[in-house]
């Protein structure tokens, strides 16, 4: 095998590795956030009661630990980051669904 042609597996390797390791179930989570009622409040692009999600995935853009910090936000609750109208907390949620939604709110939200 000649060098240019390992160096492109290789590097093809590493880029498939890295876009499993954010796999998620785009379908899965919107249905969940429309279970939890989270879309009776926020939007994927306009601000409603909350903001959009857009908007939140902008905020903590390029942070490493931004899905940690929208899960624990979403198990918790609160106000002031966004307005005075508090966000009620989703305590009930299991860590991998509070996970889940935050990768999802953190990708835009998307569809599919």
């Amino acid at each position: 095998m000649n060098m240019n042609l390992k160096h492109t597996m290789l590097a093809l390797a590493a880029v498939l590795s890295v876009q499993g390791a954010f796999a998620m179930d785009a379908a899965a989570a919107k249905a969940l956030a429309a279970k939890s009622a989270c879309l009776a409040c926020h939007a994927v692009d306009k601000k409603m009661v909350g903001p959009a999600y857009k908007d939140v995935a902008a905020k903590h853009k390029g942070q490493a630990d931004a899905v940690d910090k929208v899960a624990a936000r979403i198990k918790s609750g609160g106000s002031g980051m966004y307005g005075p109208i508090p966000m009620p907390p989703q305590s009930n949620l299991k860590p991998d669904e509070l996970k889940l939604l935050a990768q999802w709110i953190l990708a835009g939200a998307p569809d599919k």
